[in-house]
């Protein structure tokens, strides 16, 4: 599943530190840490057109992210917000958007690892494009299990929604090579994690089951799932989950900002699909639509 370009993202304005600029002039320091090793932290928002979705969570894990990097001179969250507002107005954009909110620990003085060479602060982009959820949530989609283990804190801690993402891009070669849509990623003990870039959620004899966080994103649409699935009595469990009960599920489904809630179909050849399982994830999907307008955040 492909994404395609959009012929209405052709003349993008994209914020860079403190400007905006056409996406063709878009550019950052090739002295930057996120070009030199990855070092960055972002997020990524959906505008509805009742506002940005959950933006105070967002803006929570992105500060939470930067702190633990170690990141100096980091934005304010009402410096970032402002910087969000004029971008949108300026590409006026009032739904259907997706939003690549970007925070790099900035420029060096000179090539090298060492933070310490990181003398000009921060580094603020924010890439809106227009881009409706990325996946059909009634098809649904084909997913294999990967051979790449998804990273644990004895490694580089998931918590921290970091840019170095080759972990989950491996997974996806491997996804890509195989003709399906994404890859399922498994813990250090060999229970599932996550998908290379979703959460995963499992549906069994009325039981709305999720990994637990140790080595997956504790993913925003994750976590507003959890909530609804508590605040209407639907019996929701954090837990291992292996291979063999996902086989067996009832329903499979994942969750993320670019996408939503969407199925799974097939996972490793098996289909998986049955009725009660389907009813409770429409019940889900409907009460996400209805949640929106709820937790949004006008600018």
């Amino acid at each position: 599943m492909l994404q395609k370009f959009d012929p209405r993202n052709a003349g993008l304005l994209v914020w860079i530190d403190d400007r905006l600029c056409h996406r063709d002039e878009a550019k950052i320091s090739v002295f930057d840490s996120v070009v030199q090793g990855g070092d960055a932290v972002w997020e990524g928002l959906r505008l509805y057109k009742e506002g940005i979705m959950l933006l105070d969570r967002h803006l929570q894990r992105l500060q939470e992210s930067a702190h633990a990097l170690d990141f100096r001179e980091v934005p304010e969250n009402d410096q970032i917000v402002l910087a969000l507002k004029k971008t949108l107005e300026a590409n006026q954009m009032t739904h259907d958007v997706h939003i690549r909110l970007t925070l790099t620990r900035g420029r060096k003085i000179t090539s090298g690892m060492d933070p310490r060479l990181n003398q000009y602060g921060c580094s603020l982009i924010i890439l809106p494009e227009w881009k409706s959820p990325v996946y059909d949530n009634e098809s649904g989609i084909t997913v294999i299990t990967s051979t790449i283990r998804r990273n644990n804190p004895s490694f580089l801690d998931s918590k921290i929604h970091h840019n170095n993402l080759l972990n989950n891009i491996q997974a996806k070669i491997q996804s890509n090579v195989a003709g399906k849509d994404a890859a399922l990623m498994l813990d250090f003990h060999g229970y599932a994690s996550e998908l290379n870039g979703t959460n995963i959620f499992m549906v069994k004899d009325g039981v709305v089951c999720t990994p637990w966080a140790d080595a997956c994103l504790h993913g925003i649409t994750r976590g507003m799932i959890i909530q609804l699935c508590t605040e209407n009595q639907i019996p929701i469990q954090e837990k291992n989950i292996s291979l063999t009960e996902l086989y067996n599920a009832d329903f499979l489904f994942c969750t993320g900002t670019m996408g939503e809630l969407t199925p799974i179909i097939e996972l490793d050849g098996r289909a998986i699909r049955k009725p009660d399982g389907y009813d409770l994830f429409r019940r889900l999907s409907s009460l996400f639509t209805n949640s929106i307008p709820d937790h949004c955040v006008r600018l």
